[in-house]
């Protein structure tokens, strides 16, 4: 990787299906701020004396904890326009909600059964191409290409605020600053990251920073004090995030391929004494999912493996499965052209694969999982949503 110095995301009549078969936010793990210094490689699953870990998520083999049932639900209010994101509400089982190429954004709901598409989120004039729920699921943030972000009221679904991006262009992802959510990060199509405040409408001083192409992928570590940008060239770079003042510092640079599109980043840290390595999941349309040890306090990215799976030219994502660091396995789940949705424990020397599932019909572009792994939503480059359902032991 390369040093560099201080520079300065109306239900129609189509709108939603259940198809049982017979046969989030995302959970993360609170990081240990001294995680990256002075530790050798080691593994990033907890090993076998965390016995008190396992405990609490069963002694069933990872094959069996991501055995799934089949089909709870088939969402398809968008079908045919792309669906790129999808996610579960943070800390929630039964709420998730899913950004369309036709300009909106679902908010959807579970239980009580039958589940049910809440309310449509409107206003953008070109595809959504990204959007983020806030710590307390009261506020999300939407990217779109029309060249403007939306503040959106979950309760009610109206639209907080507007704000244009600074340069004009097409936004094409964005996160929350984790600890202090008054902040969003967005991604550009002229190469430019901005660090943005949502109660001003205004781009944070000293908060933005150039690419080598369209920033596709964004992801901060837990502290909030790292954060990874992906490109359409092929490059991530690591910036430190200035807690008080909002103000990025580009950091390193890793080219994962020169020319091939990094369409995800997820970040992922322990708080487990038996497993301390913060790691990095990347997909970049190589046909492989890319698992990355940060190695410094600066985030250097080191290789650990690779899996294969089918990713030549959509925008596909991955992430780290919530509960994997009690366990002694560590799974993650991909999306895949093959239209499939793959599972591989990370620690597994040979024949890595865990599970896979059929069902959708075109590119599996994202996954998420409700926050006890009961339930995983995926979604497609037709607009289709499934929701599986995880067999009970």
């Amino acid at each position: 990787m390369e040093d560099f110095e201080d520079d300065p995301r109306a239900l129609g009549a189509r709108g939603h299906r259940r198809s049982v078969s017979r046969g989030s936010y995302q959970l993360q793990a609170q990081m240990n701020r001294a995680v990256y210094e002075d530790r050798p490689p080691g593994s990033v699953v907890p090993t076998s004396a965390a016995e008190a870990s396992r405990a609490m998520a069963g002694d069933t083999s990872l094959s069996e904890n991501y055995a799934f049932a089949g089909m709870y639900h088939v969402f398809d209010q968008h079908v045919d326009e792309a669906v790129p994101r999808v996610r579960f509400a943070n800390d929630d089982r039964h709420r998730l909600a899913c950004c369309s190429l036709d300009g909106s954004i679902s908010l959807c709901q579970l239980v009580p059964a039958p589940p049910t598409v809440l309310r449509m989120l409107r206003g953008h004039t070109r595809g959504v191409s990204d959007f983020a729920w806030s710590l307390s699921n009261d506020i999300l943030v939407s990217t779109s290409l029309d060249a403007t972000m939306r503040i959106w009221a979950s309760e009610d679904g109206r639209c907080i605020r507007e704000i244009p991006d600074p340069d004009s262009a097409e936004l094409l992802c964005c996160t929350f600053q984790p600890v202090n959510n008054n902040l969003t990060v967005v991604g550009n199509a002229k190469h430019n990251v901005h660090v943005m405040n949502i109660s001003t409408g205004k781009k944070v001083k000293g908060g933005s920073s150039k690419l080598t192409g369209r920033v596709l992928a964004l992801s901060f570590d837990a502290p909030g004090r790292l954060l990874w940008a992906g490109d359409d060239r092929g490059s991530v770079f690591s910036f430190l995030f200035d807690m008080a003042t909002g103000k990025l510092t580009k950091a390193k640079r890793l080219v994962v391929h020169e020319g091939s599109p990094v369409t995800s980043i997820s970040a992922r840290s322990w708080v487990s004494r038996e497993a301390r390595d913060p790691s990095l999941l990347i997909n970049a349309c190589l046909n492989k999912l890319l698992l990355y040890r940060v190695v410094d306090n600066e985030g250097t990215l080191q290789l650990k493996r690779s899996f294969p799976i089918e990713q030549s030219s959509h925008p596909v994502r991955s992430i780290f499965c919530p509960l994997m660091s009690f366990r002694q396995g560590a799974c993650v789940v991909t999306g895949s052209e093959d239209m499939c949705v793959h599972f591989f424990d990370v620690e597994r020397a040979a024949k890595a694969a865990v599970n896979k599932l059929q069902g959708h019909s075109a590119p599996v572009l994202d996954v998420s999982f409700n926050c006890d792994e009961s339930l995983l939503a995926s979604s497609d480059a037709s607009g289709m949503v499934i929701v599986w359902r995880r067999e009970q032991k």
